[in-house]
């Protein structure tokens, strides 16, 4: 990943039934306001709904995570969508991202991780991947702005950088 990189590729797209970990989907996916096809939160208080429609996580964090120790994957920690070669920094509240065609997506919030990912952190400290303690490491919740579809090693653009710094996901540690 490069500096400013604002072009990238879907490396992982993952849902689940219910929870952690999302399981990796071979084909194509339609996502919708209401988030992947086939993908549930047993917690819809805190997960999901039309501002955490789609959980994103860079491949770069979850390869130094690996390197750290930590039995991480993607899909382990929740997200929906991993992406590789993009500068994480750009992506903040108001980013918008073009995956594929048509899929387009706005940065809601950074995603508060909890404790049903402990069991992906060598020490259980999962706030390792928290904006608070770990800027530029946590997962990002999204919205649907134009639904569309996604499959692994579709394009994903930055087409507007973010307006402000992320902010974590209002939820109480």
């Amino acid at each position: 990943m490069s500096a400013g990189a604002r072009e990238g590729t879907v490396v992982g797209v993952q849902r689940s039934p219910g929870g952690v970990p999302k399981l990796a989907v071979t084909g194509p996916v339609q996502v919708t306001a209401e988030g992947l096809e086939g993908d549930w939160q047993l917690d819809r208080k805190h997960h999901g709904g039309p501002d955490r429609a789609v959980c994103l996580f860079a491949h770069e964090v979850i390869e130094a995570l690996a390197r750290e120790g930590h039995p991480v994957s993607a899909g382990s920690l929740g997200e929906n969508l991993t992406l590789g070669g993009l500068d994480w920094s750009l992506l903040g509240g108001g980013a918008v991202l073009r995956v594929g065609d048509a899929l387009t997506l706005e940065i809601t919030r950074a995603a508060h991780p909890c404790k049903t990912i402990a069991h992906c952190f060598a020490d259980g400290a999962f706030v390792r991947v928290s904006e608070k303690t770990s800027p530029g490491s946590s997962r990002m919740y999204a919205r649907v702005l134009q639904s569309g579809v996604v499959s692994v090693g579709d394009p994903v653009v930055i087409t507007q950088p973010r307006r402000s710094a992320i902010e974590p996901d209002p939820i109480d540690d």
